[in-house]
């Protein structure tokens, strides 16, 4: 792979090359993809999503909003500091075609924002209840009607093809979504293969998928454009991680393991003593000692931590990044930045402890529980509605569920796949309230 390629301008429905020289620096084509982002319907949705803390009501928990914007925030550091490096090692790419460090900051930042849009109500257990209800649950039934790849679309639903469906799925007046440039649909995209075959390797690229049947050819046109190298078989389609997405992932790695285990000290799932014990093993050779024991709160003390670990894991990315480019860019490097980190042993530490005391609580479970039920419940009536209506066998109680769902238009001439995906797709979207909104109605408990 090669910068100049990765870096593309290009966005959906294009007829002209965009050249990096010709843009307007006051609103490059980059950062554009950031402002369309962030003022979608589907980005705004994330403040009501659960990140670790469901439904919580305390102000200082992150949401998925909050902390999408805080992974954005690392990622355009990470960006930055890795662009003024390669700009000094590739000076053609500033020289003869006009890209600047920020550039990779752009693009990271901006990929770091939308990397959980897709993701349905409930965090991850939301996914997970989409998918036991086609696998083991009453959406079984359509396994027959669908292809091999189709249905394991539906039984590992997957929030990161959800997100690349949102940002790129055309409808009348939004031919293209979001139309993002192709250099931030490459780094937005972790795991840049279909659904099947399954993890078909240890590389990290293989670890999920990236992209629904439906939204595979354009992939495809995506990954031509900036040169990704293809993986795998003539029987799955597979290519090589965008180089930059290995910073996304890093920003996302960071916060989630810094600032999940901030918002568990917080709510008292973890001791503080014991908290800050850990953090310190990440960032004792940075503490100024001094300002540190003049901090009074727990939350003052653990924010100061928490800057300076967040400090310490980006320059930490930054390095391992820089050190294995050759190997990233040839497709050899086939693990997280992380992972071969020096402070690899303190990050364990610190995710053990979160998974154990906060992931695990009691407060979350009883939420997740409440998350599988209103899920499942929802897409039994959504798709029975919808494949009995289309199959001119639907009731009055089908119909009345149609209306409730204005949003989601289907007709007769779609297939099976497409209706299941779209009420799958339609649902993802709600926030947790909205899908207990939704549930209670159904369910008659309330109006």
């Amino acid at each position: 792979m090669n910068w100049e390629q990765l870096l593309s301008l290009k966005r959906y429905g294009d007829t002209n090359k965009r050249l990096r020289k010709e843009q307007d620096e006051t609103r490059l084509g980059f950062e554009v993809d950031y402002d369309r982002i962030i003022f979608s319907s589907e980005f705004r949705s994330l403040q009501d999503k659960t990140q670790v803390i469901p439904l919580s009501q305390t102000d200082f928990v992150h949401t998925r909003l909050t902390h999408s914007l805080e992974v954005s925030v690392v990622g355009r550091t990470l960006g930055r500091k890795v662009g003024a490096k390669l700009i000094e090692k590739y000076p053609h790419l500033q020289t003869i075609h006009g890209y600047q460090a920020n550039d990779f900051g752009a693009i990271v930042a901006a990929a770091a924002l939308a990397h959980d849009i897709g993701n349905p109500p409930f965090g991850h257990s939301g996914e997970k209840a989409i998918g036991e209800f086609f696998k083991s649950g009453k959406g079984k039934q359509f396994k027959n009607h669908l292809t091999e790849k189709e249905y394991q679309d539906l039984c590992d639903f997957e929030g990161n093809a959800n997100g690349f469906k949102i940002v790129t799925e055309s409808r009348v007046g939004r031919e293209g979504g979001l139309r993002l440039s192709y250099a931030t649909l490459g780094a937005f995209t972790k795991y840049p293969k279909e659904s099947l075959p399954k993890k078909p390797s240890n590389h990290i690229a293989d670890k999920k998928y990236g992209f629904f049947q439906s939204e595979k050819e354009l992939f495809e046109d995506v990954a031509n454009e900036l040169g990704l190298l293809k993986r795998g078989d003539k029987n799955c389609v597979s290519y090589s991680r965008h180089p930059l997405t290995y910073l996304v992932e890093a920003a996302d790695d960071i916060c989630y393991t810094i600032i999940d285990f901030e918002d568990g000290i917080n709510l008292g799932l973890i001791q503080e003593e014991y908290a800050l014990e850990y953090l310190i093993n990440l960032v004792r050779h940075s503490i100024n000692s001094k300002k540190y024991n003049q901090l009074s709160t727990t939350q003052d003390r653990v924010s100061y931590l928490r800057a300076l670990a967040i400090n310490t894991l980006i320059n930490e990315a930054v390095e391992v990044f820089l050190n294995n480019e050759e190997a990233i860019l040839n497709d050899t490097f086939t693990c997280a930045l992380l992972d071969k980190s020096k402070y690899e042993a303190q990050i364990i530490d610190i995710i053990k402890l979160s998974i154990k005391n906060v992931y695990q609580s009691k407060e979350v479970i009883d939420k997740e529980i409440v998350g599988f039920e209103v899920i499942s419940t929802l897409l039994e009536k959504y798709s029975s509605a919808i494949i009995n209506t289309s199959n001119q066998l639907g009731s009055n109680y089908d119909k009345l569920i149609l209306k409730s769902i204005p949003d989601l238009t289907l007709n007769e001439n779609h297939s099976i796949y497409y209706k299941l995906l779209s009420v799958c797709h339609y649902v993802s979207l709600l926030s947790d309230s909205q899908a207990i909104l939704k549930y209670k109605n159904i369910k008659g408990i309330s109006l």
